[in-house]
């Protein structure tokens, strides 16, 4: 398993009105347990007592570490939880003037991270450091109260975590290092930035037996002058001109088009630099891979003559519909060249960007310069469909800024190729623990990166916007069903010329739509173009979008906010709801306990067997009644723990609660409602039939049953059009997995529109477990 790689940095420099400031910078992928992370921390302390001796009470990088995995699943943001400090908020009486005291701060840190038990020590570490910093630089404007820190540092530092762009920091990064602030870095400065780094290296698992030397070239080549120290400004002006160490410091370089977008990698198999030419050495990461062509380097060659990245967008209207071979230095040891045939050896071939077929370098004149894109040209946007346009094209500003912006200030329209149909994919990468990220990394490189979207930056709407003026796309959604809804929700808002369909790529815990759809149960790995071969074989089909109204019975008694308004694939409440609930409030305290699908189905598991046993939503039929188009349904006969409403055949990651017809009636028109019982028996499910079914449920044992196929089908109540229910205590509620405690309240659903979504040849493989 590869993990990205990850550094840190704490950074005190002087903020406003004098307030001291504190920044941690890390990189790459956290998903680390806390359990390994503390053993693992414990064992790096030890081994470092002698050299860290001066050090004493510092926080490590590997607290660093921790802090930001933290960070990484929060959904808060600073500004967000710092509304509490303020008059009304919940921390208020931990402020005094422009201070909090140290239970303000350590509620800070719970709201703002969405834990409950974040670690005691890391907390009083992190407190001490704004507390040293305002003795170092105390604001001469305020009376500092014994004890306390200033809300502004706190405030700047956790905010230029989430939003600092890469100058700043490595201004905060030399303030910081600068110990003696003589506005430069000298030898023993330098030294503690590499011992730093190497630490934080060694810690995540980087082979760093040869980084030590690379960091000091580095550091070594931003000296301009050759003084022997470094000035703020060399420090930055190098810094922002290096890649390798802009990799290392966490900061995310401006993308330009026909850039490099660096990771640090581990190859498990002998691969060479293609600017050096010699082998990448080391048991662990030994160099830097580009996310949009593969191409290979060592870190201290990344700033060196690399070919060009690929390019993205043509630059002239007269490039539009050119379709020529992009060829880029590729590993194409063992494969055979497109022109004399014979196998191609290490460091003498050359692959196209977009069609994927190989020659050796001294082929590449020989044979014919036009590109088809290969295996997936239905599929990808290539860069003579998109173009850069001036804003005085002729185009509004508005239709400039919808038709999409780059790093270079150029607008971006896209000219699609005929017969095409390009698509377009969303991921969401902290779906199916790392599983989001490598997928995002897959597809930047099968298509142009410009059609791959992370949701962590921006959601889907620049996106959409992108595509927007396009009458004939595709879109696949890489996350859970929750990621599938919020796309879909997106589009309908969106101004598109038309809908696009849907295909789901499962990287989700239940996925009950993906299931539905036949794209399977869950991603293991597959060819991705194998999948997007799938996509184009997939069929058209409709499904329900519903409304879900909630009036509270009493406005002045609060609840949780509702999380959706929309149903996708079904609501519920009782005692499934209430294993959902138990299950999202865990993992609000403690995210990094929920970071794998199978780990997530051993939780719920537990939830369901302490739900087994408190037996909390029994005699449901007491608290709520159910009305559908006017009919009232009878449930004084049952006893039931549970009510779920359902538009698709799937809940529980898999569970068919309405179960299989039979004997299915064949109506030239579906009655609005029926509650018949023997009617019910002949009613099948369709998620497009703008009808739903109401099912109840026993308990979580009965659960269990149709679960594992030991009972059909959970009891049948009624399908309607419409559907009210009443409660009259607060119960458990959820919509589509998002769970919340309702107090009394009145439920409307009604038919809200249909969205296009894309089925998969139900016999086909495609690399997803089914169930």
């Amino acid at each position: 398993m590869i993990r990205t790689t990850s550094c840190f940095f704490l950074h005190r420099i002087a903020g406003h009105n004098g307030a001291a400031q504190l920044l941690v910078e890390t990189i790459g992928n956290k998903n680390h347990e806390p359990q390994r992370c503390q053993r693992k921390a414990e064992r790096l302390k030890t081994d470092n007592m002698a050299t860290e001796s001066d050090l004493e009470n510092e926080i490590s990088p590997v607290d660093f570490i921790q802090l930001q995995e933290y960070i990484e699943y929060s959904r808060i943001k600073v500004k967000d939880a710092m509304k509490e400090f303020h008059a009304g908020g919940k921390l208020v009486h931990h402020r005094f003037g422009d201070h909090i005291d140290a239970a303000g701060f350590s509620l800070f840190l719970k709201t703002y991270l969405e834990v409950e038990d974040f670690p005691a020590d890391l907390c009083q570490r992190l407190y001490w450091y704004f507390q040293r910093s305002e003795q170092c630089c105390p604001d001469q404007g305020h009376h500092t109260k014994d004890g306390c820190v200033s809300l502004k540092a706190v405030s700047c530092y956790f905010s230029i975590l989430e939003d600092g762009n890469p100058r700043d920091k490595l201004e905060y990064t030399f303030k910081l290092y600068d110990k003696d602030d003589n506005g430069h870095l000298d030898s023993k400065e330098v030294d503690k930035i590499v011992t730093q780094m190497m630490q934080a290296a060694e810690y995540l698992g980087w082979d760093v037996t040869e980084l030590k030397p690379v960091l000091r070239d580095m550091l070594k080549a931003i000296d301009i002058d050759s003084s022997g120290t470094l000035t703020q400004q060399e420090w930055i002006q190098g810094g922002l001109n290096n890649i390798p160490l802009l990799v290392l410091l966490g900061l995310k370089v401006a993308e330009k088009d026909g850039q490099h977008v660096w990771r640090l990698k581990n190859f498990n198999r002998p691969t060479y630099c293609f600017v050096c030419q010699n082998m990448m050495l080391g048991l662990r990461k030994q160099g830097l891979s580009c996310n949009f062509c593969k191409y290979t380097v060592h870190s201290s060659c990344a700033n060196k003559n690399c070919t060009p990245c690929v390019r993205t967008f043509v630059r002239s209207k007269t490039e539009i519909g050119c379709s020529v071979h992009d060829w880029i230095s590729a590993d194409c040891e063992s494969n055979k060249c497109e022109i004399c045939h014979k196998k191609i050896k290490m460091l003498t071939g050359k692959s196209c960007a977009w069609c994927h077929r190989m020659r050796h370098s001294d082929c590449v004149p020989l044979g014919s310069s036009h590109c088809d894109c290969g295996l997936l040209q239905h599929h990808i946007l290539p860069p003579w469909a998109i173009c850069a346009m001036d804003s005085s094209s002729g185009s509004s500003l508005e239709e400039n800024y919808l038709a999409n912006i780059n790093s270079d200030g150029h607008f971006l329209q896209i000219f699609p190729v005929k017969d095409t149909n390009p698509l377009l994919v969303f991921v969401n990468p902290k779906s199916g623990g790392k599983q989001g990220k490598r997928v995002l990394r897959k597809f930047q490189y099968l298509l142009n990166p410009r059609q791959v979207y992370n949701l962590d930056n921006g959601g889907p709407n620049p996106g959409l916007q992108f595509f927007q003026n396009l009458h004939k796309c595709r879109v696949l959604v890489c996350g859970g069903d929750g990621t599938v809804g919020w796309i879909l929700d997106a589009i309908d808002k969106a101004d598109m010329a038309i809908r696009p369909p849907v295909a789901i790529l499962p990287l989700g815990t239940g996925n009950d739509l993906a299931r539905c759809l036949h794209w399977g149960g869950g991603y293991e790995g597959s060819d991705l173009t194998e999948i997007i071969k799938q996509i184009e074989k997939s069929i058209l089909v409709k499904m329900d979008r519903w409304s879900l109204q909630v009036i509270p019975a009493d406005t002045a008694d609060e609840g949780d906010p509702v999380p959706n308004d929309i149903i996708y694939n079904y609501f519920s409440l009782g005692v499934d709801a209430s294993i959902a609930h138990q299950f999202h409030v865990m993992r609000e305290k403690n995210p990094q306990k929920f970071n794998s699908r199978a780990r997530n189905k051993l939780w719920y598991f537990q939830f369901a067997t302490s739900e087994t046993i408190s037996a909390s939503c029994r005699n449901l039929k007491e608290c709520l009644t159910i009305e559908c188009c006017g009919v009232p349904v009878e449930l004084s006969r049952l006893s039931l723990e549970g009510i779920a409403v359902l538009n698709i055949p799937s809940m529980h990651g898999g569970s068919n609660l309405w179960g299989e017809t039979k004997r299915a009636e064949k109506l030239k028109k579906r009655q609005e409602v029926t509650v018949d019982p023997d009617a019910l028996e002949m009613c099948s499910q369709d998620m497009n039939d703008k009808l739903l079914e109401v099912v109840g449920l026993e308990s979580v044992v009965e659960m269990g049953q149709i679960y594992t196929g030991l009972k059909s089908k959970a009891h049948r109540l009624v399908q309607a059009a419409h559907i009210t229910i009443r409660t009259y205590k607060t119960l458990p509620m959820q919509i589509d997995g998002e769970p919340w405690m309702q107090p009394p309240c009145t439920i409307h659903i009604t038919h809200k529109n249909q969205a296009n979504m894309l089925m998969a040849a139900p016999a086909t493989s495609l690399g997803c477990f089914p169930k």
